[in-house]
């Protein structure tokens, strides 16, 4: 995933809000998002995609509420990760909390290595942007709207980015597209949740804001829309679209009915 807008906090009605675009082979073969269960004992339930080459996954959503995305992060040489990022993802949506899943990170890197990469993690009471380059840096979010790319983003209304020289040229227009995409999403006055998220939607899938990619076997291949709910007993939402968001609808997920409600 290469693109990501997350809303924490920033609702009354939803703590948690997140759109984001997957960039990816185009050959790469994925399954759907569905309701899956944990591969580890007393892990949680989650609804997320699935990456069919490696196991893993992008983005996804755990019955306690816990939001998880990763993007890659760009940097001046590959690493030699012997564990993909994806995993990572899908031991982070085991976790009981985004508290507990900032600490598997934590001990993950500390025994293996990874590429480089930004996981942003969120619930009801905690936020956070992880970034790691072979060492890892934590970043408590505050309530707000945070962008988050390949070469950083924009976090607790901070730019942080980090050009790596070998990508100087294409890095320096996923700055120009996070910042301008940062700008357009502030939240309006009295603005909902599910308003703030249509519009998120929308510039994820304008070509003006660069954020959704058409290349020669490489580009935006999915969208995922997530909305966790402020409201006991409400089950969050999780809608997808298979492909490139500027032609291709997202779909709600079906999940089961008590999911997410307890």
């Amino acid at each position: 995933m290469c693109t990501l807008a997350l809303a924490w906090r920033a609702f009354g009605d939803a703590p948690v809000a997140l759109a984001a675009n997957r960039d990816e082979a185009l050959d790469r073969p994925s399954e759907p998002p569905t309701v899956r269960t944990p591969v580890s004992d007393g892990g949680a339930r989650y609804v997320a995609p699935r990456d069919a080459e490696a196991g893993g996954t992008w983005v996804g959503l755990s019955e306690p509420g816990v939001a998880v995305a990763v993007t890659n992060r760009w940097l001046d040489a590959d690493r030699e990760g012997d564990r993909s990022r994806g995993l990572l993802v899908r031991d982070c949506l085991e976790a009981d909390s985004a508290e507990a899943a900032v600490r598997t990170v934590e001990r993950e890197v500390e025994t293996r290595s990874y590429d480089g990469f930004n996981l942003v993690l969120a619930d009801a009471v905690a936020a956070f942007c992880l970034s790691y380059d072979g060492g890892l840096a934590v970043t408590r979010l505050d309530p707000g709207v945070h962008v988050v790319g390949n070469v950083g983003g924009v976090v607790n209304g901070v730019e942080r980015f980090a050009v790596p020289d070998r990508r100087r040229e294409f890095g320096a227009e996923r700055v120009d597209s996070a910042r301008r995409i940062a700008a357009e999403l502030v939240p309006e006055p009295g603005e909902s949740s599910d308003a703030w998220l249509d519009r998120a939607s929308d510039v994820l899938a304008d070509h003006e804001y660069g954020a959704c990619l058409h290349g020669d076997g490489f580009g935006t291949r999915s969208f995922t829309r997530i909305r966790t709910t402020a409201e006991p007993g409400t089950a969050p939402e999780f809608a997808y679209a298979d492909g490139p968001p500027c032609e291709t609808p997202a779909q709600p997920v079906s999940l089961s009915p008590s999911f997410g409600r307890d």
